[in-house]
Order: C-alpha cells, then structure tokens, then sequence
C-alpha cells in the first residue's frame, strides 16, 4: 500500500502520529509526512487515515495506483 500526505490538506492535527507513530511525524512546518511507510500494520494505518479530519492522508494499491482512501 502506497501511503500520502495531501500537504495542502494537513492542518497538523496530529492525530495520524498518535495512531502511527512509526509511520507518520509532524515536519517542520506543522505539516504531518511519512517517515515510514511500512512501519505499522495496516490496520494503524488505516485508522490513521481515518482519523484525520481533512482526508489529508491518501491510500493507494502500490501495484495499480487506483485509490484506496479517501
């Protein structure tokens, strides 16, 4: 699965990073990105996904590229 961060999107809730800490951190500008991809189950990573308020974390089938999330 190909994780996201739409930078546009994120406010800097940090919900994401509560939830997949070893996937996702806040930058320097407030702003969450992806450190690691593959650093928790898929399930935390969905959950992050969903927890986001703006949609701002984007889920892909890495082999396809269709969408998965939002």
């Amino acid at each position: 699965m190909r994780v996201r961060v739409n930078p546009d999107l994120c406010v800097g809730t940090g919900s994401c990073e509560a939830i997949a800490p070893r996937v996702f951190s806040l930058g320097p500008k407030g702003k969450a990105q992806v450190q690691n991809p593959e650093g928790e189950t898929p399930e935390k990573i969905w959950a992050a996904a969903r927890a986001c308020p703006t949609h701002a974390i984007i889920l892909e089938n890495e082999t396809t590229g269709e969408r998965l999330y939002p």
